[in-house]
């Protein structure tokens, strides 16, 4: 069925409910997984509006990175603690949902598997969806955790 699942995380609570049920699903399945996490930095954005300093921009970029790599870092020991062939993919300050569909491309990801906020009506407009975009860019299937 599935050789190879490409599941996103963002570190969140919800997000973890997507990893472990991608790591219940490949497990049960034989599949290797690809774990992909953004770490993105809103601070330089601001700096251009804001009183931020170059540094402090800086600072906040090497603080997201090394979050991410720890969500990172997580849910590969729990594949591994699982028997669970894995390897991840840290991403910096790019379109989570192109980057999720790319990376699963560039793998080879035959699925991938996600969570998503279940946001609605205004929240969902201002905050945006990656889900949904990554619902819409996909070629290959996606299975959505809530």
């Amino acid at each position: 069925m599935y050789r190879h699942i490409l599941i996103a995380t963002d570190g969140s609570e919800v997000a973890q409910k997507g990893v472990d049920h991608g790591l219940a699903v490949a497990k049960a399945v034989g599949a290797k997984v690809t774990i992909v996490a953004i770490a993105e930095s809103q601070l330089p954005h601001l700096a251009a509006v804001a009183d931020v300093s170059v540094f402090e921009s800086q600072e906040h970029s090497a603080v997201e990175k090394a979050l991410t790599e720890e969500t990172l870092a997580a849910a590969s020991e729990k594949a591994r603690s699982e028997g669970i062939e894995v390897d991840t993919v840290c991403l910096e300050n790019v379109s989570p949902a192109e980057a999720i569909v790319e990376t699963a491309g560039a793998h080879g990801c035959d699925l991938i598997i996600m969570s998503s906020h279940g946001r609605r009506g205004l929240p969902r407009l201002i905050l945006g969806s990656v889900t949904s975009e990554v619902l819409v860019l996909s070629s290959v299937p996606v299975l959505v955790v809530r």
